[in-house]
Order: structure tokens, then sequence, then C-alpha cells
């Protein structure tokens, strides 16, 4: 079994799971360590932030929700920040996290909770005159958002405008046939 095959089939078994199944058990279940089982929760929960770690293990968050959500994948310079972001939040989305897909590293994503031009502005002014920089300068521009949005007419709305901004960047084959955004 591949990684692949194994994140889809942990993900299936927390959305039927009635109670937190640990790393542990997931990882008896499906033969590998449980540091890799950690390592597949933290992509698995990149883009299901309704899957939580609890001290008894990982469950599915069952409150029902309204939202929608969206993962995209995008490319611009770091200077063009402020710009991808207003463009999702004036469309009424919420940026729940940044990810990069590493050669090296793997999944590597970072909470932003940013729902407004107030939390953009702070989060590039975080930015300025910082050591650090956005994080997907390790990956040539390439990041992903998971949006969240009250439809999924408003999650196409924001998807055509940053398509039409320059932002959008199409997926590899490679993303297409294993089904990199979940």
């Amino acid at each position: 079994m591949n990684t692949d095959e194994r994140k889809k089939q942990i993900l299936n078994l927390l959305v039927s799971a009635d109670e937190p199944i640990s790393a542990k058990d997931l990882a008896a279940r499906f033969n590998v360590s449980r540091q890799v089982i950690v390592q597949d929760m933290a992509v698995i929960r990149a883009s299901h932030p309704d899957i939580i770690s609890t001290n008894r293990g990982y469950v599915k968050n069952r409150q029902e929700s309204s939202a929608c959500m969206r993962e995209l994948k995008l490319k611009h310079k770091p200077e063009q920040a402020a710009e991808e972001l207003n463009i999702i939040v004036d469309l009424g989305g919420h940026v729940k996290n940044i990810s990069v897909s590493h050669k090296i590293y793997g999944r590597i994503s970072a909470e932003l909770d940013i729902s407004s031009r107030q939390d953009a502005l702070e989060f590039t002014k975080a930015l300025d005159g910082a050591a650090s920089t956005v994080l997907s300068t390790v990956t040539g521009g390439y990041h992903y958002h998971l949006i969240e949005a009250s439809s999924e007419k408003r999650l196409d709305m924001i998807e055509e405008a940053l398509d039409k901004a320059g932002f959008l960047a199409p997926l590899t084959p490679w993303e297409k046939e294993n089904g990199i955004l979940l």
C-alpha cells in the first residue's frame, strides 16, 4: 500500500469511527511506525480541519457546519501575498491555512486564519522587515490555501478571481492522478 492509499483509508476510518483512534492503533493496523502516522495525519488535517487530535487519539469533529471548503493551488511572488489574500477575503473567503509540497520534507502546513483585510494587513506587516518570508518561497512560489466560504458559488467566485489575477496554478498530472488536493 502506498502513502496516498494509506491516507485515504485513515480518513475513511476516522469519518466512520464513533470514538477517537490513536496513532499507535493506526500504526499497528497499517504496519508502519507511529511517526509515519503522525506525518500522515499532519497532511490529512491540513485539508480536513474537522479532524482533530485529542488526548485519546484522532477523531472527526461531528459539529455541523454550513461552510464549504476548497483547497486551491496558487503561485505568486512574495510581494504579491497581500493582493492574493485581499482577493480571497474581499469575496467572502476565510484563508484557513497554507501548505507547500516539498520534494524532501513532504507536505508542510501552517495555520493562517485570515478572514478580513485587517488580518491580511497584519500578516503582511509581520513579514515586513522580518528575517522570515512567506512559506511558498521554499517551492518557488507554489503553495496551497484551504479556503472556507459560505457556499460553493462563493468559492467558485474566489477561484475565478484568483485565476483572473494570474495566481491560480495548474495541477500537475501527478497531482491530478494522486489527488494531492484532499
